[in-house]
């Protein structure tokens, strides 16, 4: 199976928008063995068949990630009020199926579970309360499970992110690193990331990106190696810091999602640093 300098290649089942089957195909095809493992399928209708189409596989699972249906990513300014347990409409049933994925996460055998929080946001402290108390609620009962609660970095910069997982001190909150999203969302420097939230990384994603040139925009996301992540300082920053997980390439954009996905896969495995 695929690595990449001693780390194991994963993918993001979600990349590939299709099912469970042929995700596999894929995966069987570009020799990658582990799987950031998307679970709202699982907990919608028709969840049963794909559970059980999850487990004939023989996957090595590095993270589950559960999504929100109230959010909504057509603008920056639409996904900052409607991105992870910020908006408090829909944060009754959002909490559920969080606390839904926590227990298949647990049943699957996974240790970790992503999501996006939300924007953290200290200069607004009725938000920073608001996402304080409900990041505290998910990662109790993540801490029962046994699973680790994986926040997704780039919403908010990761002096930001350090601060807010300094203060709550919860041995269940760590982080899912994507630099691209770094990027995405012009809040800094991948690499200088790396160093400042080491000790919270648990799991990784390989997706790139290059910088808007116009201020409150999204950047562009584009194939692994193409964008300005700089995958060798990336990855080295990666070794420094001690870092022992999973890359999972990730990609959301494009007309040829296994082409890419092949073209990172290939990309990680001949680093060789």
């Amino acid at each position: 199976m695929r690595t990449c300098a001693g780390w194991p290649v994963s993918v993001c089942s979600w990349s590939l928008r299709s099912d469970v089957d042929r995700v596999a195909a894929v995966m069987r095809e570009l020799d990658i063995g582990h799987v950031h493992l998307a679970l709202r399928p699982a907990l919608e209708a028709g969840g049963a068949d794909y559970l059980a189409a999850v487990r004939r596989q023989a996957w090595t699972i590095s993270a589950t990630m559960i999504d929100f249906p109230s959010e909504d990513y057509s603008t920056l300014e639409r996904i900052r009020a409607t991105g992870g347990v910020v908006p408090d409409g829909p944060w009754p049933a959002n909490r559920d199926l969080a606390l839904r994925a926590i227990e298949t996460t647990r049943t699957l055998g996974a240790r970790f579970l992503s999501l996006h929080l939300g924007f953290i946001d200290h200069a607004q402290p009725a938000l920073a309360r608001t996402l304080a108390d409900r990041a505290r609620l998910l990662a109790d009962a993540a801490a029962k499970a046994g699973v680790e609660l994986l926040l997704e970095t780039g919403q908010e910069s990761a002096e930001d992110l350090r601060r807010f997982l300094e203060k709550m001190g919860h041995p269940a909150l760590k982080i899912n690193f994507d630099p691209a999203n770094m990027i995405l969302y012009d809040k800094g420097a991948p690499v200088e990331a790396v160093r400042l939230l080491a000790p919270w990384i648990r799991h990784v994603h390989a997706k790139d990106a290059t910088r808007t040139k116009t201020p409150g925009s999204w950047g562009t996301e584009v194939p692994w190696g193409d964008g300005e992540v700089n995958p060798p300082a990336f990855l080295a920053a990666l070794k420094a810091a001690g870092y022992a997980g999973a890359l999972a390439i990730e990609r959301e954009a494009g007309d040829d999602r296994v082409g890419d996905i092949r073209k990172a896969a290939e990309r990680l495995a001949a680093h060789r640093g």
